[in-house]
């Protein structure tokens, strides 16, 4: 999407001369000639980047009292100075106001469209920085080699590029924000914001002003903005959105239809572009029923829904999973990189992971730190908690003491095979194919087998 950039000039021919060069390259425009109509663009739709010229003639501020209104507002929105009548002095203040750079006039398209492109960078750059400290560094792409994972990344490289709405459903921790992010990543939006609300957090009382923001006082104090105005020009993903209140659902359906709304305690709608996201845990079909949620707003949400599947129900994903959690835990905490053995690959694979990848990811970084031994022993079966162990198969518990000499050979090699079979069906989820690729079998072999020892399998996804 274009970058919108405001031009604050007392000069209508330096206006128009900047808005040229700048439209000629893909930029959009907005125009102001004073201090009171500049605000008013600004605080109306917030621009991607604002130039603004230090005098200005007949108006109530000059240049750097727009520029501290500006910064005292949206201090993330990046600000270029420029002036005929130029000094040291006045750059210095500029810069040390929030100015990104000063441009003296007269000056050459090409300096300006560098500074621009630099400005510009340099914004989205930092945004992305606080993001990631905001949120711990986010996943940025699904992870896995699964045919449902698979599936999932073909419908975002699909649908990101079109600019609909999506509404992503799945269990918590299944990795639904990290869809959102590749959703906006992969759209033409990529270069904008990319805004989380959580609505699972929020008190009831503080939706509307986490949304739309708060007008404040008519000289701009108290003002705030809220995540709609701040995700302008890029995609607001709404999360948990089932956790949002009756009442408010009722605006944010006419902020959609109408892409503006007004702040809390203001009169003027505001302007925004925004690609709006959702995710839920919850199936939405009931809590219309129920009357819980707007059928109107979910039909504005789920243009295009797209489901993200459970860990269990890709078991396949979890080894590469647990070693890609094991890699990162070791590089932030500055420990040796210990492996997994088979028997404990085999034990994860078995859990029904209620808390998904999250889960997972928590528990690998636990075992990394607080395993003991030797560094480099890999982590086996019996080192994973109880909780996750006890599902385990049986064969993963088998007493070595156990009087197994005292059995014939054939009951023997009968016991390990149904053990070691009940344990791999149960490794992948009772699909009979993946089973038989696993062990080295055909598939109408291990049929034949399974059959003979009794085995019984639910035929979970086989193929």
């Amino acid at each position: 999407m274009a970058h919108e950039i405001l031009i604050v000039d007392d000069e209508p021919d330096i206006r128009l001369l900047i808005e040229g060069i700048l439209r000629d390259e893909g930029y959009e425009t907005r125009l102001a000639g004073d201090s009171d109509s500049a605000i008013s663009a600004f605080r109306a739709r917030r621009p991607s980047l604002v130039i603004l010229d230090v005098w200005l003639q007949g108006s109530r501020l000059d240049g750097l009292g727009i520029l501290q209104a500006i910064q005292g507002e949206e201090p993330g929105v990046p600000t270029i100075m420029i002036s005929g009548h130029g000094t040291i002095e006045t750059a210095v203040a500029a810069l040390q106001h929030g100015a990104y750079d000063f441009i003296e006039k007269p000056f050459q398209s090409d300096r300006l469209l560098l500074v621009v492109r630099r400005a510009l960078e340099a914004s989205r750059l930092a945004r992305e920085n606080a993001e990631l400290r905001l949120r711990a560094g986010p996943e940025a792409m699904l992870f896995g080699d699964s045919p449902a994972i698979a599936a999932v990344r073909n419908q975002i490289e699909r649908v990101a590029p079109s600019g609909s709405r999506v509404l992503i459903s799945g269990a918590a921790g299944a990795g639904k924000e990290v869809a959102a992010r590749m959703i906006h990543a992969r759209s033409r939006r990529a270069e904008g914001p990319f805004v989380a609300l959580n609505c699972a957090t929020l008190a009831p009382g503080r939706f509307e002003e986490e949304l739309f923001g708060i007008e404040g006082t008519a000289d701009g104090s108290g003002r705030r903005t809220g995540v709609l105005e701040r995700a302008h020009g890029g995609t607001l993903l709404l999360d948990e959105v089932a956790d949002m209140p009756i009442e408010t659902q009722g605006k944010i359906v006419r902020a959609l239809q109408d892409q503006s709304f007004e702040r809390l305690g203001g009169a003027t709608r505001v302007k925004v572009d925004v690609r709006v996201l959702a995710a839920t845990n919850r199936d939405l079909q009931e809590a219309i029923a129920a009357g819980r949620f707007r059928e109107d707003l979910y039909y504005r949400l789920a243009v295009v829904p797209l489901r993200v599947p459970s860990l269990r129900e890709r078991r396949e994903d979890i080894p590469g999973l647990a070693r890609m959690f094991l890699h990162r835990a070791a590089e932030n905490a500055g420990l040796p990189l210990r492996d997994l053995s088979g028997d404990a690959i085999a034990a994860l694979q078995s859990y029904d992971w209620p808390g998904n990848s999250r889960e997972l990811r928590n528990l690998m970084e636990r075992l990394l730190i607080m395993m003991p031994g030797n560094g480099t022993d890999p982590i086996r079966a019996e080192m994973l908690p109880p909780s996750v162990g006890q599902g385990a198969p049986t064969l993963l518990k088998f007493d070595p003491a156990a009087d197994v000499m005292g059995l014939p050979l054939r009951e023997a090699r009968d016991l390990f095979e149904t053990q070691y079979l009940q344990a791999q069906l149960l490794r992948f989820g009772g699909n009979i194919s993946r089973t038989a690729g696993f062990v080295g079998m055909e598939r109408s072999a291990l049929h034949r087998k399974l059959k003979q020892l009794g085995v019984t399998s639910d035929e979970r996804g086989a193929g």
